[in-house]
């Protein structure tokens, strides 16, 4: 090839900016010589000489301008075509150009295609060395320069001044382009966004409405009020951490001798828990059938059969296993009270210890240890008895009283539910229930409730 023994010499103090020109000019068929600064840019021009020179302005040492000054008031030197780089670009750098005797000015960054162009261009239409030369005066920004340079070499530094501005300017539009476009996409994605955030809201309205009519079906299916029922008292309340609560309690009479009570506690919060605890309230009733969780019809007319309480969490394990209910499952006490024997029969299945306050007695708690309903399927459950006598009390509750953390997620504990029941002995158990409740909902007031809270308690009266 013709360019195979053409010597461009580059001086960059930018080594990977030099690399890259380098490779460049190489694959284009150049050979290529490399100076870190001006200063060694010149000496290794005077040493071997170029045919063409491509040098950055901003440089130690020497800057570009210094540089290429150098080269063209030096005779033997002069005809050497040169071509300036930089990121500066206000017409004074220009002038500065012609001010050296650049022949080519070029801003960075810039097209290597268009770079090797140039290069081209000047080696196709070298200078003489009996060019003649023009001395002009020229003052800008208040500055005056002197621009001694040949026709041909203003020529070349106007045109290639010219076909950058071109090449800017086109960028510019280019880039005006893209914004406009990006702009009206920008607009586009805005006027759906506003559409969707409408659709959005329409749907949280929709929720919003049905999660409170959920609500409000979840709360009219627990105990309405605390019936007349004879020789015992019952006080209850209940608090859901979010609009739609895991918790559930309950109690009816089984038949004239008989009293059932229950607080369910499903895992996790939200619209499947609640669906889950709905459906565990729905099931356990006191209506008479042969599929009755509760009371079976017994063998001569009109006899019922009152479940055991562990068979009837038996029968709740095989019914809800956690699997085919969304890896749900829950913990449940559920007891039945005979009124004439006041023996309280009952089952606790993964949840908190039943508290037992005998009569003119400090509580305590009755410890159970039996796994949560739907983990293993048949699952043999343990069922415990408690004999009361007149005056004695038991409360059922979910974990959300003894876990109510306050703003040092300190727990309320045992020992401070025990301490609240014993404290309110004296008073009635609806003010013992509502006692309780009150100082749960004080100790977690900063932080809110973490989890939904049920209390409801059991006295003996006659």
């Amino acid at each position: 090839m013709m360019n195979e023994k053409i010597e461009v010499l580059i001086a960059e103090d930018s080594r990977i900016q030099a690399k890259m020109l380098q490779k460049k000019l190489e694959a284009a068929g150049y050979a290529v010589r490399w100076a870190e600064n001006g200063k060694l840019g010149l000496e290794m021009t005077r040493e071997l000489r170029p045919a063409i020179i491509i040098s950055d302005i901003e440089m130690p040492e020497m800057t570009g301008y210094e540089f290429c000054e150098a080269v063209k008031t030096d005779p033997r030197l002069k005809t050497i075509p040169l071509i300036l780089l930089s990121t500066l670009s206000d017409p004074e750098d220009i002038i500065r150009g012609l001010h050296v005797g650049a022949d080519n000015y070029v801003t960075k960054p810039y097209d290597p295609e268009y770079l090797l162009s140039r290069v081209r261009d000047l080696l196709a239409t070298p200078l003489g060395d009996d060019e003649d030369e023009t001395e002009l005066n020229v003052t800008l920004a208040g500055k005056q320069y002197k621009v001694k340079a040949g026709k041909q070499q203003v020529l070349n530094l106007l045109v290639s001044t010219f076909e950058n501005a071109v090449g800017k300017n086109r960028e510019l539009v280019k880039a005006n382009q893209d914004l406009s476009m990006a702009q009206d996409e920008l607009k586009q994605k805005n006027s759906d966004l506003t559409s969707l955030n409408s659709q959005l809201e329409n749907v949280n309205q929709r929720m919003e409405h049905d999660l409170s009519a959920a609500a409000k079906i979840q709360q009219s299916l627990l105990p309405s009020g605390t019936p007349d029922i004879p020789s015992v008292k019952l006080a209850w309340n209940y608090s859901p951490c979010d609009e739609l609560a895991g918790d559930f309690l309950n109690f009816f009479p089984l038949d004239d001798r008989y009293l059932a009570a229950f607080v369910v506690d499903v895992s996790g919060h939200g619209v499947a828990s609640s669906l889950l605890a709905v459906t565990v309230g729905r099931v356990m009733t006191p209506l008479v059938s042969k599929t009755s969780l509760l009371v079976k019809p017994g063998q001569e007319d009109g006899e019922k059969f009152i479940v055991p309480p562990a068979e009837v969490a038996y029968e709740l394990n095989n019914r809800f296993p956690m699997e085919d209910q969304g890896n749900l499952y829950f913990t449940m006490v559920y007891g039945v009270l005979d009124k004439q024997t006041q023996e309280f029969r009952f089952v606790s299945a993964g949840h908190p210890n039943v508290v037992h306050v005998p009569a003119g007695e400090k509580p305590r708690l009755v410890e159970t240890a039996d796994m949560a309903i739907g983990w293993i399927e048949d699952t043999e459950f343990e069922e415990h008895s408690l004999q009361l006598k007149d005056g004695d009390r038991i409360y059922l509750y979910s974990d959300g009283v003894p876990e109510a953390m306050d703003h040092d997620l300190e727990e309320f504990g045992d020992k401070r539910m025990l301490d609240s029941l014993a404290e309110s002995t004296a008073e009635s158990v609806k003010t013992s229930v509502e006692s309780l409740f009150n100082q749960v909902h004080d100790w977690c007031e900063q932080n809110g409730a973490k989890d939904d809270v049920s209390i409801l308690g059991i006295e003996i009266s006659h």
